[in-house]
């Protein structure tokens, strides 16, 4: 373990430069920097989120309809990104999720896997340190919500 000294000249202090020099960045080196997308991180957050048992989507309410609609386009997908909002800096991420979880499922157990899983996902991948995760659960999946899904069939 090293120590580290400062001192104080006017209203400048030497000890941050110090410590910026001892935990340098995977992403910053001497021989380039590497820049990682928003939409990158959006991703990742994004499918880590979907992973976690007791989470049933992701977004708000128009950004679920909107999704709905895209789904019925032949060759169009659901985006990994769908109700994920990052900033990303250049050596630390915050993450904002809009969740929608399953009836019964305990909601603070939810929040603490989501947000464990997305962390170890967007760091484990990136080398970006995740500063926050914040979760708004902005609805809850109920087991009768499917029932009136089937559409009828158009020819018989």
């Amino acid at each position: 373990m090293t120590q580290s000294t400062s001192t104080t000249t006017g209203s400048s202090t030497t000890s941050s430069t110090a410590l910026s020099q001892a935990s340098p960045s995977a992403l910053q080196t001497s021989q380039g920097n590497t820049t990682i997308a928003d939409g990158v991180v959006q991703k990742i957050a994004g499918l880590a989120a979907r992973e976690v048992s007791g989470v049933y989507s992701l977004g708000g309410g128009a950004a679920r309809a909107f999704g709905a609609l895209r789904e019925r386009i032949p060759g169009a997908s659901q985006t990994a990104g769908q109700g994920v909002a990052v900033e990303v800096g250049e050596k630390q991420a915050a993450v904002d999720l809009d969740v929608v979880t399953e009836y019964g499922a305990p909601i603070s157990e939810i929040a603490r896997s989501v947000r464990r899983n997305v962390i170890n996902a967007v760091e484990g991948m990136t080398g970006l340190q995740v500063t926050e995760v914040n979760i708004a659960v902005n609805d809850i999946h109920l087991p009768t919500d499917d029932e009136g899904q089937q559409e009828p069939a158009r020819v018989q």
